[in-house]
């Protein structure tokens, strides 16, 4: 019978190295905070029976930002090194017994495949710990891995390590596989005889020696997967790396990207066959883009539906929003959260949308203001109209029903309601409600004073 696995992500430290106020796991690579990316590698390994957090510095934020993903968290309420962070979790989890996977909440690059193979390799050889280490050109600031044939005997941290072992470019990444049983039996011997006070996990490697386990190694090839990230620079190099693997994935799957490497597509957005993604666009969040839909350059595009043949041109900034099949936005048009744009329908330049609906086949398409309305289908918004659906207190709903014609420039102040196939005529304010089929006009006469002008001169 295959024993459980439970995994523990360490994710309570600050990362002073990252000059930051914000937690380091919290800092985003790809789309993704990097205690995301470890999570849903986690997730990917056959049947984890829990999924822990271990969660200290801004750990409130920690939980809003995994707290749905179904994981369980562990408080380290004073942040004393990563043997603390277990030593933490005791009560929770020194009962569950089988495999304890302890994994940095700062390595977004680990993967599910060698994950599979630290596991597998754990099993096999029956070791009271394995863990992932990796060979680096440069291994400055990483615990050296000091071995005998092929057991590991020890890791020493860099300031603690002779000039002999500081030539040993051999790391730990700080990724490890315990019998959890073992491992609970010793914890208590880890002592904060260092420095910083700090009670390390890799003293755990030396401690299960020395009580006659076996511990062993999975080196891998590829220095980049072991990693974390310690800085904005190496930060830096992860999301850029994160971003081609998705432009590449999209590519792969129908998508045309013109000049892949200036454009910002986050991990979980999607993509359709045939649809054109022009450079500098910024396609971030939650989105669905559908198929052989066009993004005009420079746009940026947040946690937004788009359904098919859907054309944004350049410069359009969409937050929030759903646009269906066929429609048209921009360029330099603005839809901010809660607006919906119906099939066929037109935004235009400099047009702004929040909370409002277009309806299908509408259109305005020129300098438009339009917020927290309901606009019906077939409806012409002419240049320069503005709801006004604020008081200075509240806000205002403006309804406009099927088939209105809006002259250019007018005013309409809300709460208001507009008639199925009514006109406004342009310049007009509009204060009250029209009725259906009428022509309203909310404007003074015009008066022309002959040679005033002359006069003024």
């Amino acid at each position: 019978m295959t024993e459980n696995l439970d995994v523990v992500i360490l994710a309570a430290g600050l990362g002073t190295r990252m000059k930051s106020s914000k937690a380091k796991v919290l800092h985003r690579a790809g789309g993704k905070t990097l205690v995301e990316h470890v999570l849903d590698t986690a997730f990917t390994l056959t049947a984890p029976e829990r999924v822990f957090v271990v969660v200290g510095h801004q750990g409130d934020r920690v939980r809003e930002t995994v707290g749905s993903r179904g994981v369980r968290f562990i408080e380290q309420r004073e942040q004393k090194g990563t043997g603390h962070a277990l030593m933490a979790g005791r009560d929770e989890l020194s009962p569950l017994g089988g495999l304890l996977m302890v994994l940095s909440g700062d390595c977004p690059l680990i993967s599910s495949a060698t994950l599979g193979r630290l596991i597998s390799t754990h099993r096999k050889s029956e070791a009271a710990a394995t863990l992932i280490t990796t060979i680096v050109e440069d291994p400055t600031g990483y615990g050296r891995v000091l071995q005998y044939g092929d057991r590991v005997r020890a890791i020493v941290e860099q300031k603690a390590a002779t000039a002999e072992q500081l030539a040993i470019r051999e790391i730990n990444s700080g990724n490890y596989c315990f019998q959890a049983t073992e491992f609970w039996a010793h914890i208590d011997e880890i002592r904060p005889d260092n420095p910083a006070r700090e009670y390390y996990l890799t003293d755990m490697i030396g401690i299960l020696n020395r009580a006659g386990g076996t511990v062993r190694a999975l080196r891998i090839d590829d220095p980049g997967e072991a990693l974390g990230i310690n800085n904005k620079v190496e930060l830096a190099k992860i999301d850029a790396l994160f971003r081609a693997r998705k432009v590449e994935e999209l590519m792969l799957a129908g998508v045309t990207i013109e000049r892949p490497e200036t454009v910002t597509i986050d991990a979980g957005v999607t993509i359709g066959m045939d649809t054109l993604i022009e450079p500098f666009t910024r396609v971030l969040g939650a989105t669905t883009i559908g198929e052989q839909c066009a993004i005009g350059a420079c746009s940026i595009i947040e946690d937004s539906a788009l359904s098919n043949r859907v054309l944004v041109r350049p410069f359009t900034s969409i937050a929030g929003s759903e646009i269906g099949d066929d429609a048209q936005i921009g360029p330099y048009a603005r839809l901010r959260p809660g607006s919906r744009i119906e099939p066929g329908a037109h935004v235009g330049n400099f047009v702004e949308l929040k909370n409002t609906r277009l309806g299908a086949g509408s259109k305005a398409n020129h300098l438009a203001y339009l917020g927290d309305s309901e606009i019906g289908r077939q409806v012409n918004v002419g240049a320069g109209t503005i709801t006004c659906n604020y008081d200075g207190k509240k806000k205002h709903p403006t309804k406009i029903a099927d088939g209105v014609f809006v002259g250019s420039n007018s005013t309409l102040v809300a709460p208001i309601d507009i008639g199925e196939g009514a006109y406004l005529a342009a310049g007009s304010v509009i204060t009250h409600p029209v009725p259906a089929d009428a022509l309203a006009l909310g404007r003074a006469r015009q008066v022309n004073k002959d040679g005033w002008a002359r006069k003024r001169r």
